[in-house]
């Protein structure tokens, strides 16, 4: 298929990029780089995906945010995409408080660029986006279900991906559009976003510095190694029996301690934690937990990676690519 991936210099974009083109996909990648990041960790990235699979001549690169209302069109008809899987968005829910105009663009107006071009292409294609775990906001009831209300999101970044849902719902409605949202539960792995937990553990563990643990260490999360999330997403975009509107959760299946977590984090690197235990931070929640039941029974998604084997992975490549500043070549 020809596959168009927006945010594809972006950690879940990479992976995907590089899943699609090993499995013979055509790919489109398209990214903005902006600076949310350190976007040399976007480049490296990227120059590692055109290292691969660019002699192959089914990848391309295009430097282009969503939100421009005249390329992103004119990109659609010349690619005329089979499959667009739209990842790129304004990530992150505590950068959120501080800079909320950044997430109308993006996620708001971004988005809707997206579907007004799956919209007037000459062959609709399927549209696959990234919601988040975030939408069940002030939920308490675990495991989260795509059957809950999500009516109570606790931070703009979560009321952006709610919206994303409904904008989706209306297009599918009104203008006969084949859509998946997919609710991703807290996503880690080799070539990470720096501006996560685990991420930003590993730096503080191997500098010596305390590591932040917010609400006193009671937290759970529902880890997801990206090998499980991308399996996940090529189900999707292979799938013949959708409804033409779907929304699934797609993580590990299981809550694992933040402690825990950390633990493991600190064996695999050789060192010893120093912990600062804080309050629950504004925009937070104390635990998510993916009922999977939906996305298994309509593609047999099975995660397969524990995170006592996941991190270890994150960490050794934590070692190769951020201690030394070089691209990894495992």
């Amino acid at each position: 298929m020809r596959i168009l991936v927006t945010g594809a210099a972006g950690f879940i974009g990479y992976h995907l990029a590089a899943r699609l083109l090993a499995d013979g996909h055509e790919v489109v990648g398209l990214d903005n780089f902006n600076d949310y990041y350190d976007v040399a960790l976007k480049r490296a990235r990227c120059a590692r995906l055109s290292e691969a699979f660019a002699p192959s001549g089914r990848l391309r690169f295009e430097t282009c945010d969503i939100g421009d209302r005249a390329a992103l069109p004119r990109l659609f008809a010349e690619v005329r995409p089979e499959c667009v899987v739209n990842l790129a968005a304004q990530a992150g829910v505590r950068y959120s408080i501080k800079n909320p105009f950044a997430y109308q663009a993006s996620n708001l107006e971004g988005f809707l660029n997206v579907l007004e071009c799956c919209r007037h292409a000459q062959e609709k294609p399927r549209l696959i986006y990234a919601s988040s775990s975030s939408v069940y906001g002030g939920n308490t009831v675990l495991p989260f279900s795509e059957d809950q209300a999500v009516d109570h999101p606790v931070s703009l970044y979560a009321a952006t991906k709610k919206a994303n849902e409904l904008m989706a719902h209306v297009y599918t409605h009104l203008y006969g559009l084949r859509t998946v949202g997919l609710r991703f539960f807290t996503v880690y792995g080799p070539w990470y976003r720096p501006d996560m937990a685990m991420y930003l553990f590993a730096d503080a563990m191997t500098q010596g510095r305390p590591i932040q643990v917010f609400n006193h260490g009671e937290m759970q999360r529902d880890f997801t190694y990206i090998d499980d999330i991308v399996e996940g997403v090529v189900r999707c975009i292979a799938a013949d029996s959708f409804e033409p509107y779907e929304i699934f959760n797609i993580g590990n299946n299981r809550p694992e301690r933040l402690l825990d977590m950390i633990e493991l984090l600190s064996a695999a690197l050789g060192v010893t934690p120093v912990c600062e235990y804080l309050p629950m931070q504004d925009g937070d929640v104390p635990a998510t937990w993916a009922n999977i039941d939906r996305l298994r029974a309509k593609t047999g998604y099975e995660p397969t990676t524990p995170l006592s084997v996941g991190v270890p992975k994150f960490a050794a490549w934590y070692r190769a690519y951020a201690d030394s500043k070089t691209v990894p070549r495992t």
